[in-house]
């Protein structure tokens, strides 16, 4: 059967293009390690009280780990929830000889570039894929690099992100549908996909065009916005759209209540929580040097910016209104989570869940 991407050599190219990580002395490299596995844990107790969510005994595993565990992770993720769709590509025998002509070394070498860009831009992940139960991932690398960026107070900023993923946790421990809904929505994605030569090279030339106008700096200065969604948006066929508008609502709300969470936290907890706040939204908008927020529009990382815009101002406009219990309806069923239009209109969604 024709392999579609060589997930070995992902890897490998990953680790290779990972940046360096910070210089410390191995005093310092243990003094983090530690501290993070203490803030992962001190983390719960302020999540619980904050989104009164009941997570059941943890059976996650914490790991603080560097660049290079972080790649083979996500490299194990991604190969399991894209089975299905590489499946479903080499069936089609069009594709197939695509495969057998350019072979898996060419989309492996490319996964590894992404993955090995990524790999300095993780702070932290909640990541379920590549294990059922999941695991609480903090890259200690990418937190000391951000922390020396930014002059923030380290024990304040591990605990801030700390608190970020373990609401991840507690969201996919505590609701127990959401797992298995983000793994149909994939699914439904993978049904939607159109093999035909004819469709895929028409969208392949939009995405052509609209990685030139990126590449060129063009689009929010002339009428519009440069890859919206990223690559995959462009892609997308009109059924796919349609499941990426939902998956993007669904990704607004579980992001946003994280963020909503780790700065609702009480000032004796994190005394600089305002300023890491403040340091971290400018670092959002700024963006890095170009190559850098080229490669974030084409990864769609400029779009995750606004889940996380948006859905925090979303979770707070409800819970100011309604308060945190009746916002934890939300996690009801597929059925109550606010779709997308609801992210940008909160009231939206209280008059239809709350009417």
């Amino acid at each position: 059967m024709t392999t579609l991407i060589d997930w070995d050599l992902a890897a490998r190219t990953a680790k290779r293009l990972s940046p360096g990580p910070p210089a410390v002395s191995r005093y310092e490299a243990d003094e983090v390690v530690g501290e993070l596995y203490q803030a992962a844990s001190r983390a719960g107790t302020h999540v619980a009280e904050l989104t009164h969510l009941h997570e059941p005994p943890v059976t996650a595993a914490t790991r603080v780990i560097e660049r290079h565990a972080w790649i083979d992770a996500n490299a194990g993720g991604m190969r399991s929830v894209l089975a299905p769709v590489v499946d479903k590509l080499t069936a089609d025998k069009s594709v197939g000889r695509f495969g057998e002509q350019f072979g898996s070394k060419l989309t492996g070498a490319q996964v590894g570039a992404v993955l090995g860009f990524l790999s300095g831009k993780v702070l932290g992940q909640f990541e379920f894929f590549d294990r059922p139960g999941g695991q609480l991932l903090l890259v200690a690398p990418n937190l000391v690099a951000v922390e020396r960026q930014l002059q923030l107070t380290p024990s304040d900023f591990r605990l801030w992100v700390c608190l970020h993923e373990v609401t991840h946790r507690v969201q996919f421990t505590a609701i127990g549908w959401l797992r298995q809904h983000m793994l149909d929505e994939i699914g439904a994605l993978t049904d939607a996909l159109d093999t035909d030569p004819a469709a895929l090279r028409k969208r392949l030339s939009a995405a052509a065009n609209e990685l030139a106008k990126a590449v060129r700096g063009r689009g929010e200065h002339h009428g519009g916005e440069v890859l919206p969604g990223g690559l995959m948006a462009v892609l997308a066929t009109p059924e796919q759209r349609a499941v990426l508008d939902r998956v993007s609502a669904f990704m607004s709300v579980v992001e946003g209540h994280a963020e909503y969470v780790m700065n609702a936290v009480d000032s004796s907890v994190i005394p600089t929580q305002a300023a890491i706040e403040q340091r971290f939204a400018v670092r959002r908008r700024k963006g890095g040097n170009p190559l850098d927020r080229l490669l974030r529009k084409l990864l769609g990382m400029e779009a995750k910016t606004r889940q996380y815009v948006d859905g925090s101002a979303f979770v707070r406009a409800v819970i100011k209104r309604v308060g945190v219990d009746d916002f934890n309806a939300i996690w009801t069923s597929r059925e109550t989570l606010p779709t997308k239009a609801e992210i940008a209109a909160p009231q939206q969604w209280i008059a239809r869940v709350h009417a």
